[in-house]
């Protein structure tokens, strides 16, 4: 295939998490704090096909539900703090993660997207006109 000639394939892993075009490794994903690029500024790949969806807000939320409930609890039945510490602690880490990893696992899916060739699904062959 021409693309694999000129690009070689890259880890989704190293240029998601970077926000990386995921053909080049070199160009930007996101042309804002979430939002997706028109295009890489480096190679030219169309980001059109870019769509990660809800999944992943999905798991940021499931992840840091666990982890923020989990740690408040421990902290509430190991030191009993009053109740603005825990207001001090926890909502800051929880906004702070929520914002800081999101971008990243939004970069992660896309990169996948474009690694594994994902498409709309479609019902029938594509010789069934």
């Amino acid at each position: 295939m021409p693309d694999e000639i000129h690009h070689p394939p890259l880890s989704p892993l190293s240029t998601g998490l970077a926000g990386r075009c995921p053909r080049c490794g070199e160009g930007r994903l996101f042309s804002g704090l979430l939002t997706v690029a028109p295009s890489c500024d480096r190679c030219g790949l169309d980001y059109s096909f870019a769509d990660s969806g809800d999944g992943p807000a999905v798991l940021l939320i499931l992840v840091l539900g666990f982890v923020v409930v989990g740690g408040a609890l421990w902290v509430e039945f190991t030191f009993m703090p009053p109740i603005w510490v825990h207001a001090l602690v926890w909502i800051p880490l929880t906004l702070g993660l929520g914002i800081g990893l999101l971008k990243p696992l939004k970069g992660l899916t896309i990169a996948q997207q474009y690694a594994t060739r994902a498409a709309e699904g479609r019902l029938g062959h594509s010789d069934d006109h």
